[in-house]
């Protein structure tokens, strides 16, 4: 039987803390930074819109990737640019800033990570975690809309603790890692960066195909946001404050 008080309680659960400030602030700041870096890459990319592996690529060697595959005219479109038009230097100014700021950011992340022990808390993969019940019951609860597990709604699913580790521990390093290997001055300095990924143009496609996992990331994050509630979530990265649905 419902009582009276069933009926006139919330329709929502409790508020928890759920992000720290340290969290948040990388949160943002890579975002930011990750959005302008997708962008002007795109607009150097214009400046020569094919891939190679190896040491050498030019106009007559043979590319593994084309711009003109996906964009007609063999450019990506202005609106997916940083800045629009088309504009090399520029563009090239707003990538390395903000790929400093990146590398700076993702620094300090881990370091204040560590020492909170985020990572370790909240970021560790266990191996139980990766057995196939569990990994086909997180399935079916994202399929169902159901991203938070009701005993501990702080902790982060399996899903999640795999991607973040990715983009955390794999793709930003690979990135920053790549992006110094196609700069002379680095690699008069670190001549081992060429040697690891194999040659400037091997480096240049490791680069791309990093920054393309970056984005398929960002869209994919994006639509489960808005899956899960885009007030709710949005605001626990501004304030930290989550409230668990019901």
């Amino acid at each position: 039987m419902t009582s009276a008080s069933d009926i006139h309680a919330p329709a929502t659960g409790p508020v928890i803390r759920r992000h720290a400030l340290s969290t948040r602030i990388w949160h943002w700041v890579t975002a930011i930074s990750v959005i302008i870096l997708l962008g002007s890459g795109l607009m150097i990319l214009n400046a020569h819109p094919h891939l190679y592996w190896g040491r050498y690529g030019a106009n007559f060697d043979p590319a593994w990737f084309h711009v003109a595959w996906i964009f007609d005219g063999g450019r990506v479109p202005g609106w997916l640019t940083i800045p629009e038009s088309y504009n090399l230097a520029l563009a090239r100014r707003w990538h390395l800033f903000f790929a400093l700021v990146l590398a700076f950011a993702l620094l300090a992340f881990m370091i204040v990570s560590l020492l909170n022990r985020h990572i370790q808390r909240d970021l560790r993969v266990r191996a139980k975690e990766l057995s196939p019940r569990v990994l086909a019951h997180d399935v079916r609860e994202h399929v169902a809309l159901r991203f938070h597990d009701p005993a501990d709604p702080r902790a982060y699913n399996i899903f999640q603790k795999l991607s973040y580790v990715f983009v955390i521990f794999v793709a930003l390093p690979g990135l920053i890692l790549t992006g110094l290997a196609m700069s002379p001055g680095m690699d008069a300095a670190w001549p081992w960066l060429l040697d690891i990924f194999g040659g400037r143009q091997s480096a240049r496609s490791i680069h791309f195909l990093f920054a393309t996992a970056i984005g398929l990331f960002v869209i994919v994050h994006l639509a489960l946001v808005i899956l899960a509630g885009v007030w709710n979530e949005v605001r626990s990265m501004i304030t930290g404050n989550w409230r668990v649905p019901e």
